[in-house]
């Protein structure tokens, strides 16, 4: 898709993070799977379930803008979501958990991104208001667990990877 104006780019980046999202979700079992922390494991199954929420919310903002809901391939998820797998293979377990932590948030500071330009952008083209609410409200999930994500992270994951001699 040419993009020739900004509403094109709007598009283009919700686009990107339907797949992004589809992605994710299908992802996110797997990573759960091999987590040593149960309170980790739970907020991937947890964030499995909302990642799935918001490929919704993003139909919904497509069905908004009167617009088919169809994703286009998003490589960056895709690069990150690899970095993930090798991970899953190559990290020890007393690590696993720290090392599942650092990927999880590579996505979501990917989809903090993305979100916050989608956004500015749909206030800068005048959107309908739903529509931006339920951006914002997306982006207000990926941050909230970005910052469960830290926190496992600081009260267990990388004191116990840490104290692997």
């Amino acid at each position: 898709m040419a993009m020739k104006n900004l509403e094109d780019a709007f598009v283009d980046e919700l686009r990107d993070l339907l797949n992004a999202e589809k992605q994710i979700a299908r992802a996110l079992p797997r990573m759960a799977r091999k987590c040593e922390n149960d309170q980790l494991r739970r907020t991937f199954e947890e964030h499995q379930r909302q990642t799935e929420d918001h490929a919704q919310r993003l139909e919904q903002v497509f069905e908004l803008l009167d617009r088919k809901p169809r994703g286009k391939k998003c490589e960056g998820i895709e690069g990150i979501l690899s970095e993930g797998k090798e991970i899953m293979q190559e990290a020890e377990p007393d690590v696993m958990d720290a090392a599942l932590i650092a990927a999880a948030q590579k996505v979501e500071h990917y989809e903090i991104a993305s979100y916050g330009t989608v956004c500015t952008w749909a206030e800068q083209l005048g959107c309908d208001r739903k529509v931006l609410e339920l951006l914002k409200r997306t982006l207000a999930e990926e941050k909230e667990t970005d910052q469960k994500l830290t926190r496992i992270a600081e009260q267990s994951a990388n004191r116990q990877a840490a104290a692997v001699a």
